[in-house]
C-alpha cells in the first residue's frame, strides 16, 4: 500500500482498499479512495491541505454545501466526495444562488483571513484591513506588482490609486469562496451538489460573482436564489475580475495577457 494510503488510514482509522488519481489538481494532487468501511472519499495532498480543511469547515458552518472534512493534517485532507456529472436547470441554479447567499451572509469583522493562502507559487495575501478599497489595492492588485510586465504594472497601479472612487468603502465583509469559477461548482443528478477547492477570505460578495462570470455565466435562476445585483455591480465587475486574470497570467503565461488588457481597458486604466 502506498505512503498516501498509509497516511489516510492513520488519519481516519480505517484501511484504504483502493486509491486512484483524479483529474484536475493543477495546483495540488487529488485522489479518490475507497475505505474498508465502504465510504468513497477524496484525498488532497499539498502544503495547504490543512488550511483548506479550515475553509471547508467555515463554509459548512454557513449551510452552504461543500465536502465534509473527515480528517486532516497540514499536508493531507480527507473529505467526502460530492455527486457530479449533472446538468443544472433553473431550479439547480436557484439552489446554488441561495446557498451562496448563506455563505455571503456570514460576515467577518474585517476584510481578509487569519493567514495567507496561495495558488501554487502565487501568494494570496490576506492580512486584514478595515478599508475595502485599500484591501483590494494592497492585498490583491498590487501585492506582487513587480512580477508583472512593466507596462501592465503601471496601468494596474494607476487603477489601484482610483479604487477609493470606484469601490464601496465598507461593504459587508462576506465570507467568500475565493476561487469560484465554474469548475469549483458541482452539479449532480439531483441538482446543486456543493462547492469545492475554496480559497476563503472576507470581502465584498461581488468578488465571487465576478469570478463566476470570468470564465462562464450565471445561469437562469441564480438571481432568484441569491438576490438582485447591487447598483453599480456591472461597473465593478472588471475590477474584481482583474485579479484572477493577473493570477492566470502569472501561473500560465502570456496567453492571458489579452484578458488582462481587456479588463484594464474596461476599468478605464
Amino acid at each position: 500500500m502506498s505512503a498516501l494510503a498509509d497516511s489516510v488510514a492513520r488519519l481516519t482509522g480505517v484501511a484504504v482498499e483502493e486509491l486512484s488519481p483524479l483529474s484536475g489538481g493543477d495546483l495540488s494532487s487529488v485522489a479518490a479512495a475507497r475505505l474498508a468501511d465502504g465510504r468513497a472519499v477524496v484525498v488532497k495532498t499539498g502544503p495547504l491541505a490543512g488550511a483548506e480543511a479550515e475553509m471547508l469547515r467555515a463554509i459548512a458552518a454557513t449551510g452552504c454545501p461543500c465536502p465534509a472534512v473527515l480528517a486532516a493534517a497540514e499536508d493531507v485532507l480527507v473529505m467526502t466526495r460530492l455527486a457530479d456529472g449533472g446538468r443544472p436547470d433553473a431550479a439547480a441554479w436557484a439552489a446554488f444562488g441561495e446557498a451562496l447567499r448563506r455563505l455571503h451572509d456570514a460576515a467577518g469583522d474585517a476584510y481578509g483571513w487569519p493567514r495567507d493562502h496561495a495558488f501554487g507559487p502565487v501568494t494570496i495575501r490576506n492580512a486584514p484591513r478595515p478599508d475595502w478599497p485599500a484591501f483590494w489595492a494592497e492585498r490583491r492588485l498590487t501585492a506582487d506588482i513587480a512580477a508583472l510586465p512593466a507596462d501592465l504594472a503601471r496601468r494596474v497601479e494607476a487603477l489601484a490609486a482610483r479604487l477609493p472612487d470606484l469601490l464601496p468603502a465598507a461593504p459587508p465583509a462576506a465570507l467568500l469562496h475565493g476561487d469560484l469559477w465554474s469548475g469549483n461548482v458541482l452539479w449532480g443528478p439531483e441538482g446543486f451538489s456543493g462547492v469545492i477547492d475554496p480559497a476563503c477570505y472576507h470581502g465584498h460578495a461581488e468578488v465571487d460573482l465576478a469570478m463566476l462570470g470570468l470564465f462562464g455565466r450565471l445561469g437562469d435562476g441564480f438571481r432568484d436564489g441569491h438576490g438582485p445585483a447591487e447598483p453599480g455591480e456591472a461597473e465593478r465587475r472588471p475590477i474584481y475580475q482583474l485579479w484572477p486574470a493577473l493570477v492566470h497570467l502569472r501561473l500560465f503565461g502570456g496567453g492571458y495577457r489579452g484578458m488582462v488588457e481587456r479588463l484594464l481597458a474596461e476599468t478605464g486604466a
